[in-house]
């Protein structure tokens, strides 16, 4: 008869995990049973490998729906992973004994309204965090959200976790009858424990496929089998070998859906494994945890000298006389508090104290590094995995990027082929759900540098994976996701987006099915202001997209077939705005001109200004959008100023309405400081109007200028009145005369000019300086 014994543990727990080594070495099982996905137990033989390095984790994931997946993390000092390295280095037979996570991801399976079937489901906590309730749980809904803390309460501890860590993993030496406390104390609460209803059938049904992964391991013949669970599931899986319960299993299991599984390792890291992180069987402290698995007979000098170390490396003060006093505070604390060694808050309070004088800035550095850490780690390079992801790992090693938790800022220059490559990984990257990088404003001159941020999160294998089901290469997958979201997009201003994320990402093929599309789209848009935003973006495409040698000609001749459309419309899109349509359409209008003048191609030109000149001449469109158009016909010398003036006096007149006129003079000077200073023919045009004022008038519209006015900075209204106070005031021909060349004035910069740039080269008949 089988000898099979069932060890409760913590996942993620180092007592736990040391507990559980000692246990194991003394039970010698011949037969190891872990609570884990039995999808992947074709992986399990990777824990060996020597190139694999905790924190890791099990992917298990639908190949039809990458998203819909799970993730079960493994730390060194987690007791799942302790397992499998000793059953593998004993020969023992392995096996994942949940329920399959093929049942579990499957389509009609019951799950908890609160994850839905895209959320990945993360092994199961023995403790897990809730949000404070509005109102007082019961007791028995509060035994089942968080076992531990009600047991932590009852011993005055704060948290489950602290509890957990006062009596397990900060317990010298190993005691293998904490199993039997811990079973123990779970049937306990079990008993006073309501079933959760949303994960009631989920939960039955996950004990009832252990239980029946128990009882087919005996009657394989395995002499001694060791059964590693959640502590929470140890008294459910006592009742294996109970009467009628291997019927009861079966028809819970019974007709349950089935979808198709893959699984693979991925690297994890001890952010995402933190309960901070939001990971439901998360740890408060993963690096502190790591200590103490590996550091267990100098916790406190090792943490301390860590500590020290690290402050140093910022350039703060940290001497050896303040983490030897540091360590001697933190067992005198622990002496008070009836501990045999000191814990984490232990340590924590004399850190605060002794190395950062408490001052919490350091100690939130201490905490981050420490506490949480920053760990990240590997799978071996022949693990299963995808396509996209052997293309990800090849154009890493080619590009000298590596994945890690360590954020750093990198600097491109667009014209070395090698940074070149780097930009379009990175923005393909992106397009797949993968922001890698962020771009940042790069330092230096020249539109062919480029900065970005890179910070690299170990759950983004979740989006490589999904990406497979779009192409078998970053690239594939890039360009199916841009071809995805073009058929979905509604607006033309979508889809002039997404060309410029392509031609940074360098996607020759499907920049030009998002230009048919574009063209489609457009074709039959009766949204002018659509069109109208879609342009600014394709013109800045079209003049400077060279700077990655792509081919920018498709993008101009969208912007030539955009432009006729926009101007044929404009006129019927201004009609009838209010002040906050009038001040986006006004927008629209200048940032569609600015567009037109930087393509620089006189048939755009053209045919922008007669729809200008057609929105300047309508009476019954909102002032700040017809003053706008006036504005920019003046800029662009299509109107001179004695036009201008005329308009300006036609539309501020008695007869137009206080409010109308004020939107006018508004939409004709709006953001024109600098132009007001410097062009002094635009002051000039409003400086003949308000002196061509009678004095009635001259009051009764001195508030609307002086509103237009306002909206100038101080320094600018400044420089203007003293531009007018000047002899000859705005006039253009006074101002002209005032910077006319005056040679004496020129002769006296030419010695310094001479200094700067040096000798004048000698002549080459005479031989003597020039």
């Amino acid at each position: 008869m089988s000898d099979i014994r069932l060890f409760g543990i913590r996942h993620h727990g180092p007592g736990s995990a040391r507990s559980l080594k000692a246990a194991l070495d003394a039970f010698a099982p011949d037969c190891l049973l872990i609570e884990g996905p039995p999808d992947a137990d074709a992986l399990i033989p990777l824990a060996a490998h020597e190139a694999m390095a905790p924190p890791v984790s099990l992917l298990v994931y639908r190949p039809d729906r990458p998203r819909t997946c799970a993730f079960f993390p493994f730390a060194a000092f987690s007791p799942e992973w302790v397992a499998m390295r000793h059953g593998i280095a004993a020969g023992a037979t392995l096996r994942f004994i949940d329920l399959p996570h093929a049942i579990q991801l499957a389509d009609g399976f019951v799950v908890s309204d609160t994850a839905p079937d895209t959320a990945p489901v993360d092994a199961e906590p023995v403790a897990e965090a809730t949000e404070t309730p509005s109102e007082p749980a019961p007791a028995s809904a509060a035994i089942r959200r968080d076992p531990l803390g009600e047991l932590a309460a009852l011993a005055g501890y704060p948290d489950g976790e602290r509890w957990w860590d006062a009596l397990v993993e900060s317990r010298a030496g190993a005691d293998g009858d904490v199993f039997a406390a811990i079973g123990e104390a779970m049937a306990a609460l079990r008993e006073g424990a309501e079933p959760d209803p949303d994960e009631a059938f989920r939960e039955e049904a996950r004990e009832a496929h252990m239980r029946a992964a128990i009882r087919r391991a005996a009657k394989e013949g395995f002499a001694r089998i060791a059964v590693i669970c959640g502590a929470w599931h140890v008294p459910a899986l006592m009742r294996h070998d109970a009467k009628g319960q291997a019927t009861a299993d079966t028809a819970t299991l019974k007709n349950l859906p089935k979808a198709k599984v893959a699984a693979a390792w991925a690297p994890w890291s001890y952010e995402r494994l933190a309960f901070a992180s939001g990971y439901r069987a998360g740890v408060l402290s993963p690096e502190w945890y790591d200590t103490l698995w590996h550091h267990e007979g100098q916790v406190a000098a090792r943490w301390l000298a860590r500590a020290a170390a690290l402050l140093r490396e910022n350039d703060l003060d940290a001497s050896p006389a303040s983490v030897i006093e540091a360590a001697r505070l933190a067992e005198a604390l622990a002496g008070f508090r009836g501990r045999s060694r000191p814990s984490l808050d232990d340590l924590d309070e004399a850190a605060q104290a002794t190395l950062c004088f408490a001052d919490p800035a350091p100690m939130g550095l201490i905490r981050r590094k420490l506490v949480i850490g920053e760990r990240l780690g590997a799978t071996p390079p022949d693990s299963p995995g995808t396509p996209v992801e052997a293309d990800f790992e090849a154009q890493c090693k080619r590009l000298r990027l590596k994945p890690g938790a360590a954020a750093g800022e990198i600097t491109l220059d667009l014209r070395k082929e090698t940074d070149l490559a780097r930009s379009h990984f990175l923005n393909r990257l992106k397009l797949i759900g993968i922001p890698w990088g962020e771009r940042r404003e790069a330092r230096g001159r020249g539109t062919f540098k480029e900065s970005w941020y890179l910070t690299w999160q170990p759950e983004w294998v979740v989006e490589l994976v999904a990406a497979s089901a779009e192409g078998g290469t970053i690239a594939e997958a890039a360009a199916g996701r841009v071809r995805s979201r073009a058929r979905e997009a509604t607006r033309v201003a979508e889809l002039s987006g997404l060309i410029g994320t392509l031609l940074d990402a360098d996607l020759a093929g499907a920049t030009a099915a998002v230009i048919r599309a574009l063209n489609d789209r457009a074709a039959v848009s009766a949204d002018v202001f659509d069109l109208m935003d879609a342009l600014p973006p394709l013109a800045e495409l079209a003049r400077y997209g060279s700077v990655r040698s792509s081919d920018t000609e498709p993008v101009l001749a969208v912007v030539r077939g955009l432009v006729p459309r926009a101007a044929a419309g404009l006129v019927a899109a201004c009609q009838s705005l209010d002040d906050d349509a009038a001040g986006a359409a006004k927008a629209r209008i200048v940032a569609v001109s600015g567009a037109v003048a930087l393509i620089e191609e006189p048939e755009l030109k053209a045919v922008w200004g007669e729809a200008l000149r057609a929105l300047a001449d309508q009476e019954h469109v909102h002032g700040r959008v017809v003053g706008r158009a006036v504005r920019l016909l003046f800029d662009d010398r299509a109107i001179d100023a004695a036009e201008a003036g005329e308009r300006l006096r036609l539309a501020l007149s008695r007869a137009s309405g206080a409010v109308p006129a004020a939107a006018w003079i508004e939409g004709f000077l709006e953001d024109s400081g600098t132009v007001l200073i410097h062009g002094r023919e635009l002051l000039a045009v409003v400086d003949e109007w308000l002196c061509g004022l009678d004095e009635a008038l001259f009051i009764e519209l001195l508030p609307l200028v002086r509103r237009t006015f306002a909206t100038l900075a101080p320094a600018e209204r400044r420089a203007i009145g003293e531009a007018l106070a000047r002899p000859g005031g705005a006039s253009p021909d006074a101002a002209a005369g005032s910077q006319g060349f005056d040679p004496a004035r020129a002769a006296k910069v030419l010695p310094i000019l001479r200094l700067l740039l040096g000798p004048e080269p000698a002549n080459p008949t005479t031989g003597d300086a020039a």
